[in-house]
């Protein structure tokens, strides 16, 4: 094979070769702009050979006042507001000064990052972002990829390294897979493990990207295994978890929310009254926020792209923030919160959830079954709120099953009794009992149909975005 051409088909390449395959381009020229721990992506490139037909130059403002006084002050020197900032400088001074000379044969670019791998002391967060801003074509308007991840190295050396091999297969995805974006995305991690890295955020955006949209490219990160879970603001946009859960307590509930109904925001309402009356949550921020996991947007054990967006569309038309995780169990969701908060987490759910909560077949892979399972999730200020359902549902006025009426078999009623007892299970108060007998499943078959009606158990911003869009049919 040619080696200063990318390859064709799905040949995998080592870092080392990518790096060459890019430095005999003769047509790539630009800046290596790298702060903090990231200078291992440009050394890549020295390595590998030819790096002076792609090298223009190469910069580590390491310490804090040389770069701010290149990008500017910044309240956090390792966050996308420095990133772009870099990129914009460097590629701004990139044009102003080789423009006039390289600007009809060169497609310009810039690479940057800015790390926080392990310090001294080994106590810090270890992540980072990265970016890079490059021309498809002499003289064409810049595309941008954006991409954060999470370091899990135990050593800043191997950190080091990780972070110069995502760099280089950021660097190769823009230049040759921009057409294919699920396959950029997923040449990300080539030639690493997820155990290495986490990439918790992808953003495209520009000319070349004309039809990608970051919210499919964050759930491919899930899908693909390259984070557990991704994670939208209300207006359906990719978030940080890192950011968004700092030091706030978390308030969870699953479902496909297929549609997302007047229960589901009932079940929310009430537990969000009942949490903040805990001692540990008062006063404190609290993240709201709906989770699906990805079981639930499969079909016919595919995910259904365009039934993905649909939900997040209704769910950010009532202004929710929408979590999408590898079906973690709860324990598991647990462990995911707490590498970002150390404040308290309530889980709010339906007394079915809740019974399933207790099926011994879905803990077979812990060796202390449901008891490990319970020790787990309850094991750090965790609590569960339970919205009633109709013991018959053809009987509205009829009675309910809640948290302490659970029909279980009888070798679990102990188990269920101690959580009880325990406070860490309750059933809530408040709720609208004349939404019991409304199930999303019929809602949506009505939709479907085009049945008058449906619009009175959906959200009026929801069901507006659901005619106006003509989804879910």
């Amino acid at each position: 094979m040619d080696p200063t051409s990318p390859p064709s088909g799905h040949e995998l390449l080592t870092t080392n070769r990518k790096a060459l395959v890019i430095n005999l381009d003769d047509t790539r020229y630009g800046t290596f702009a790298e702060i903090g721990a990231g200078q291992e992506v440009a050394r890549n490139f020295f390595q590998a050979g030819g790096a002076a037909g792609t090298i223009a130059k190469t910069m580590s403002a390491y310490d804090m006042a040389f770069s701010d006084a290149i990008y500017g002050k910044s309240q956090r020197y390792v966050s996308r507001h420095r990133l772009e900032t870099m990129l914009g400088h460097e590629y701004d001074l990139l044009r102003e000064r080789l423009a006039a000379t390289r600007g009809d044969k060169s497609r310009f670019f810039v690479f940057a990052n800015t790390i926080a791998a392990k310090s001294y002391r080994g106590n810090n967060e270890c992540h980072g972002w990265l970016g890079v801003r490059f021309q498809s074509e002499p003289h064409r308007p810049p595309s941008d990829i954006i991409a954060h991840i999470r370091l899990w190295d135990r050593d800043n050396v191997t950190q080091q390294q990780a972070v110069g091999a995502f760099g280089v297969n950021l660097l190769y995805a823009a230049f040759y897979l921009v057409k294919d974006p699920k396959a950029a995305v997923r040449s990300l991690v080539d030639n690493l493990s997820t155990s290495r890295i986490e990439v918790d955020l992808i953003e495209v955006s520009g000319p070349d990207f004309p039809a990608a949209d970051n919210r499919l490219l964050s759930l491919q990160l899930v899908e693909d295994g390259m984070t557990n879970a991704v994670l939208f603001g209300p207006g359906g946009t990719p978030q940080i978890p890192a950011e968004a859960f700092y030091k706030k307590a978390v308030l969870v509930q699953r479902g496909s929310f297929h549609p997302v109904t007047h229960v589901h925001l009932d079940m929310m309402r009430c537990a969000a009254e009942r949490f903040a009356q805990e001692p540990a949550v008062a006063e404190k921020p609290v993240m709201q926020l709906l989770e699906m996991s990805m079981s639930k947007l499969q079909a016919g054990g595919r995910i259904d792209p365009r039934d993905f967006l649909e939900r997040v569309d209704t769910l950010s038309a009532v202004g929710m923030n929408v979590l999408v995780s590898n079906d973690l169990p709860y324990f598991r969701l647990t462990s995911y919160f707490r590498r970002y908060t150390p404040e308290m987490i309530g889980f709010t759910m339906g007394a079915r959830a809740l019974g399933r909560l207790f099926d011994e077949a879905a803990y077979t892979e812990l060796d202390g079954g449901i008891l490990e399972a319970f020790g787990r999730l309850f094991k750090s200020n965790v609590r569960l709120y339970v919205y009633p359902r109709l013991q018959q549902p053809q009987d509205p006025a009829g009675p309910l099953v809640d948290a302490s009426n659970l029909p279980l078999p009888e070798k679990l009623r102990d188990l269920h009794a101690h959580i009880l007892h325990n406070g860490l299970v309750e059933t809530l108060a408040g709720f609208d009992r004349a939404l019991l007998p409304v199930f999303a499943h019929d809602v949506l078959e009505s939709i479907c149909h085009g049945e008058p009606g449906w619009e009175r158990f959906v959200p009026a911003a929801a069901a507006a975005v659901i005619k106006e869009r003509r989804l879910f049919v």
